[in-house]
Protein backbone atom coordinates (compact mmCIF):
# COMPACT_ATOMS: atom_id res chain seq x y z
CA UNK A 1 0.00 0.00 0.00
CA UNK A 2 1.59 3.38 -0.77
CA UNK A 3 2.20 6.21 1.81
CA UNK A 4 0.36 8.86 -0.65
CA UNK A 5 -3.41 6.34 -0.67
CA UNK A 6 -3.50 6.09 2.59
CA UNK A 7 -2.83 9.40 3.64
CA UNK A 8 -6.13 11.80 4.24
CA UNK A 9 -3.89 14.94 4.08
CA UNK A 10 -0.27 14.83 3.21
CA UNK A 11 2.26 16.76 5.50
CA UNK A 12 5.84 17.17 5.33
CA UNK A 13 6.16 14.02 7.50
CA UNK A 14 4.09 12.07 4.80
CA UNK A 15 6.44 13.45 1.93
CA UNK A 16 9.74 11.78 4.35
CA UNK A 17 8.05 8.75 4.90
CA UNK A 18 7.21 8.63 0.82
CA UNK A 19 10.85 8.85 0.55
CA UNK A 20 11.72 6.58 3.00
CA UNK A 21 9.71 3.94 1.40
CA UNK A 22 11.02 4.80 -2.23
CA UNK A 23 7.73 6.06 -3.13
CA UNK A 24 8.00 9.44 -5.92
CA UNK A 25 6.39 12.61 -5.00
CA UNK A 26 4.06 14.26 -7.47
CA UNK A 27 4.49 18.01 -7.40
CA UNK A 28 2.84 20.74 -9.48
CA UNK A 29 2.66 24.57 -9.58
CA UNK A 30 -0.88 26.31 -8.69
CA UNK A 31 -2.14 29.56 -8.29
CA UNK A 32 -6.43 29.79 -8.16
CA UNK A 33 -8.88 28.10 -6.78
CA UNK A 34 -10.31 26.26 -9.67
CA UNK A 35 -7.07 24.15 -11.08
CA UNK A 36 -5.67 24.00 -7.19
CA UNK A 37 -8.95 22.18 -6.67
CA UNK A 38 -9.00 19.77 -9.73
CA UNK A 39 -5.13 19.23 -9.37
CA UNK A 40 -6.07 18.01 -5.62
CA UNK A 41 -8.73 15.76 -6.21
CA UNK A 42 -6.58 14.35 -9.32
CA UNK A 43 -4.25 13.16 -6.12
CA UNK A 44 -1.23 15.41 -6.83
CA UNK A 45 0.87 15.42 -3.24
CA UNK A 46 2.07 18.79 -2.96
CA UNK A 47 1.22 21.95 -4.69
CA UNK A 48 3.84 24.81 -4.95
CA UNK A 49 2.54 28.44 -5.08
CA UNK A 50 5.23 29.35 -7.46
CA UNK A 51 6.82 32.66 -7.92
CA UNK A 52 6.57 31.81 -10.81
CA UNK A 53 2.60 33.41 -10.78
CA UNK A 54 5.12 36.49 -11.78
CA UNK A 55 5.54 34.83 -15.60
CA UNK A 56 2.08 32.58 -16.18
CA UNK A 57 -0.13 34.41 -14.31
CA UNK A 58 1.35 38.68 -15.02
CA UNK A 59 3.00 38.15 -17.79
CA UNK A 60 6.06 39.67 -16.17
CA UNK A 61 9.62 38.39 -18.15
CA UNK A 62 11.19 37.61 -14.69
CA UNK A 63 10.13 35.87 -11.37
CA UNK A 64 11.44 39.31 -9.71
CA UNK A 65 8.76 41.59 -9.93
CA UNK A 66 6.16 39.48 -7.74
CA UNK A 67 5.19 41.11 -4.24
CA UNK A 68 4.39 39.30 -1.07
CA UNK A 69 0.67 40.64 -1.16
CA UNK A 70 0.16 39.00 -4.64
CA UNK A 71 1.60 35.74 -3.79
CA UNK A 72 -0.61 36.02 -0.59
CA UNK A 73 -3.29 36.57 -2.84
CA UNK A 74 -2.69 33.59 -4.88
CA UNK A 75 -1.67 31.24 -2.49
CA UNK A 76 -4.61 31.93 -0.19
CA UNK A 77 -7.03 31.16 -3.30
CA UNK A 78 -5.03 27.81 -3.64
CA UNK A 79 -5.86 26.84 -0.35
CA UNK A 80 -9.68 26.96 -0.82
CA UNK A 81 -9.41 24.77 -2.86
CA UNK A 82 -7.30 22.15 -1.22
CA UNK A 83 -8.60 19.27 0.91
CA UNK A 84 -5.21 16.68 0.83
CA UNK A 85 -2.60 18.57 -1.26
CA UNK A 86 0.44 19.96 1.01
CA UNK A 87 1.06 23.54 -0.05
CA UNK A 88 4.58 25.41 -0.03
CA UNK A 89 4.29 28.75 -0.75
CA UNK A 90 7.58 30.80 -2.81
CA UNK A 91 9.03 33.50 -0.67
CA UNK A 92 9.31 35.85 -3.39
CA UNK A 93 12.92 37.75 -4.78
CA UNK A 94 13.57 40.60 -1.89
CA UNK A 95 11.39 39.18 1.04
CA UNK A 96 13.69 37.22 2.98
CA UNK A 97 17.34 38.52 1.41
CA UNK A 98 18.29 41.34 3.02
CA UNK A 99 17.88 40.07 6.81
CA UNK A 100 16.64 37.01 8.63
CA UNK A 101 14.45 39.14 10.39
CA UNK A 102 12.21 40.37 7.28
CA UNK A 103 12.80 36.54 6.15
CA UNK A 104 10.82 35.64 9.20
CA UNK A 105 8.18 38.35 9.07
CA UNK A 106 7.24 37.33 5.11
CA UNK A 107 6.83 33.91 6.19
CA UNK A 108 4.79 34.78 9.00
CA UNK A 109 2.63 36.55 7.01
CA UNK A 110 2.12 34.04 4.53
CA UNK A 111 1.35 31.38 7.03
CA UNK A 112 -0.69 33.01 8.96
CA UNK A 113 -2.92 35.20 5.78
CA UNK A 114 -3.05 32.24 3.52
CA UNK A 115 -3.19 29.06 5.63
CA UNK A 116 -0.40 27.66 3.52
CA UNK A 117 1.79 24.98 4.95
CA UNK A 118 5.40 25.68 4.33
CA UNK A 119 7.78 28.32 2.55
CA UNK A 120 10.32 27.52 0.05
CA UNK A 121 13.28 29.88 -0.65
CA UNK A 122 15.95 30.00 -3.30
CA UNK A 123 19.82 29.75 -2.19
CA UNK A 124 22.12 27.82 0.14
CA UNK A 125 24.40 28.89 2.48
CA UNK A 126 23.75 32.72 1.78
CA UNK A 127 20.34 32.25 2.96
CA UNK A 128 20.91 29.75 5.62
CA UNK A 129 20.48 32.36 8.74
CA UNK A 130 16.55 33.14 7.12
CA UNK A 131 15.93 29.50 6.80
CA UNK A 132 17.07 28.62 10.52
CA UNK A 133 15.02 31.86 11.75
CA UNK A 134 11.98 31.01 10.22
CA UNK A 135 12.64 27.30 10.80
CA UNK A 136 12.71 28.22 14.83
CA UNK A 137 9.84 30.00 14.71
CA UNK A 138 7.60 26.60 13.37
CA UNK A 139 7.13 26.93 10.21
CA UNK A 140 8.76 24.25 7.71
CA UNK A 141 11.18 25.27 5.17
CA UNK A 142 11.48 23.96 0.95
CA UNK A 143 15.19 24.89 0.11
CA UNK A 144 15.71 25.09 -3.86
CA UNK A 145 19.27 24.87 -5.12
CA UNK A 146 20.67 24.58 -8.59
CA UNK A 147 19.01 26.78 -11.51
CA UNK A 148 17.45 29.92 -8.81
CA UNK A 149 15.50 31.91 -10.97
CA UNK A 150 15.25 35.14 -8.17
CA UNK A 151 19.28 35.05 -9.29
CA UNK A 152 18.97 35.00 -13.07
CA UNK A 153 20.57 38.17 -13.66
CA UNK A 154 23.54 37.42 -11.77
CA UNK A 155 23.55 34.01 -13.65
CA UNK A 156 22.77 36.05 -16.73
CA UNK A 157 21.03 32.70 -18.45
CA UNK A 158 19.00 30.11 -17.87
CA UNK A 159 21.23 27.19 -18.60
CA UNK A 160 21.99 24.06 -16.69
CA UNK A 161 24.08 24.89 -13.58
CA UNK A 162 26.93 22.99 -11.10
CA UNK A 163 28.32 21.33 -14.08
CA UNK A 164 31.95 22.59 -13.19
CA UNK A 165 33.08 20.64 -9.86
CA UNK A 166 33.41 23.78 -7.93
CA UNK A 167 29.48 24.80 -8.33
CA UNK A 168 28.61 20.75 -8.01
CA UNK A 169 30.82 21.13 -4.53
CA UNK A 170 29.33 24.07 -3.58
CA UNK A 171 25.73 22.47 -4.32
CA UNK A 172 26.54 19.06 -2.14
CA UNK A 173 27.54 21.34 0.71
CA UNK A 174 24.53 23.64 0.24
CA UNK A 175 22.39 20.69 0.83
CA UNK A 176 24.04 19.49 3.51
CA UNK A 177 23.65 22.72 5.19
CA UNK A 178 19.69 23.07 4.40
CA UNK A 179 19.12 19.76 5.63
CA UNK A 180 21.40 20.23 9.02
CA UNK A 181 18.89 23.47 9.57
CA UNK A 182 16.04 21.43 9.26
CA UNK A 183 14.66 21.94 5.86
CA UNK A 184 12.17 19.17 4.96
CA UNK A 185 12.57 19.28 1.38
CA UNK A 186 14.91 20.47 -1.14
CA UNK A 187 14.34 21.54 -4.75
CA UNK A 188 16.81 20.80 -7.29
CA UNK A 189 16.53 22.86 -10.69
CA UNK A 190 18.47 22.09 -14.30
CA UNK A 191 21.56 20.18 -12.99
CA UNK A 192 23.23 17.03 -14.48
CA UNK A 193 21.25 14.18 -13.60
CA UNK A 194 23.99 12.03 -11.47
CA UNK A 195 25.14 15.48 -9.74
CA UNK A 196 21.08 14.92 -8.40
CA UNK A 197 21.41 11.44 -7.73
CA UNK A 198 24.61 11.61 -5.30
CA UNK A 199 22.71 14.99 -3.53
CA UNK A 200 19.54 12.71 -3.41
CA UNK A 201 21.09 9.74 -2.10
CA UNK A 202 22.82 11.42 0.34
CA UNK A 203 20.33 13.51 1.93
CA UNK A 204 17.88 11.94 4.20
CA UNK A 205 15.09 14.26 3.08
CA UNK A 206 13.34 14.36 -0.17
CA UNK A 207 14.71 15.92 -3.27
CA UNK A 208 11.83 17.43 -5.89
CA UNK A 209 13.61 17.65 -9.08
CA UNK A 210 12.98 20.12 -11.79
CA UNK A 211 15.02 19.21 -15.32
CA UNK A 212 17.23 17.02 -12.41
CA UNK A 213 16.95 13.64 -13.92
CA UNK A 214 15.27 10.58 -13.18
CA UNK A 215 16.85 10.32 -9.49
CA UNK A 216 15.26 12.95 -7.31
CA UNK A 217 12.73 11.51 -5.29
CA UNK A 218 9.69 13.83 -6.77
CA UNK A 219 9.63 15.75 -9.79
CA UNK A 220 7.81 19.10 -10.08
CA UNK A 221 6.46 21.23 -12.96
CA UNK A 222 4.54 24.59 -14.11
CA UNK A 223 1.47 23.89 -14.63
CA UNK A 224 1.10 26.12 -17.99
CA UNK A 225 4.01 24.13 -18.98
CA UNK A 226 2.86 20.84 -18.61
CA UNK A 227 -0.93 21.68 -19.65
CA UNK A 228 0.23 23.06 -22.72
CA UNK A 229 -1.38 26.46 -21.69
CA UNK A 230 1.78 27.87 -23.27
CA UNK A 231 3.46 26.15 -25.95
CA UNK A 232 5.96 28.38 -26.60
CA UNK A 233 8.62 26.67 -23.68
CA UNK A 234 10.02 23.64 -24.66
CA UNK A 235 12.91 22.96 -22.74
CA UNK A 236 13.77 19.45 -22.67
CA UNK A 237 12.54 18.97 -19.50
CA UNK A 238 9.17 19.21 -20.07
CA UNK A 239 6.87 16.92 -20.96
CA UNK A 240 3.50 18.09 -22.34
CA UNK A 241 0.54 16.04 -21.38
CA UNK A 242 -2.25 18.28 -23.26
CA UNK A 243 -1.98 21.30 -25.58
CA UNK A 244 -4.34 23.46 -23.97
CA UNK A 245 -3.13 26.73 -26.08
CA UNK A 246 -4.79 24.78 -29.10
CA UNK A 247 -7.72 23.32 -27.51
CA UNK A 248 -8.47 26.25 -25.86
CA UNK A 249 -8.54 28.74 -28.94
CA UNK A 250 -10.66 26.70 -30.72
CA UNK A 251 -13.55 26.15 -28.41
CA UNK A 252 -13.31 30.17 -28.59
CA UNK A 253 -13.10 30.45 -32.17
CA UNK A 254 -16.16 27.59 -32.04
CA UNK A 255 -18.03 30.13 -29.41
CA UNK A 256 -17.10 33.68 -31.08
CA UNK A 257 -18.46 32.27 -34.82
CA UNK A 258 -21.96 30.86 -33.24
CA UNK A 259 -22.51 34.31 -31.65
CA UNK A 260 -22.06 35.62 -34.49
CA UNK A 261 -23.98 33.01 -36.30
CA UNK A 262 -27.11 33.67 -33.81
CA UNK A 263 -26.76 29.87 -33.37
CA UNK A 264 -25.72 30.40 -29.65
CA UNK A 265 -28.26 30.47 -27.54
CA UNK A 266 -30.80 28.28 -29.32
CA UNK A 267 -34.42 27.47 -28.67
CA UNK A 268 -33.03 25.09 -25.62
CA UNK A 269 -30.55 27.58 -24.23
CA UNK A 270 -33.30 30.55 -23.07
CA UNK A 271 -36.15 31.07 -20.39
Amino acid sequence: MSVNKEIKKITTNTIQKMKANGEKISMLTAYDFSFARLFDMAGIDVLLVGDSASNVMAGHETTLPITLDQIIYHASSVIRGVSRSLVVVDLPFGSYQSNSREALASAIRIMKETGAHAVKLEGGEEVLESAKRILAAGVPVMGHLGLTPQSIYKFGTYTVRAKEEAEAEKLKNDARLLQEAGCFALVLEKIPAMLAKEVSESLDIPTIGIGAGKYCDGQVLVMHDMLGINTAFKPRFLRQYLNLERQITEAVQHYVSDVKANDFPNEQEQY
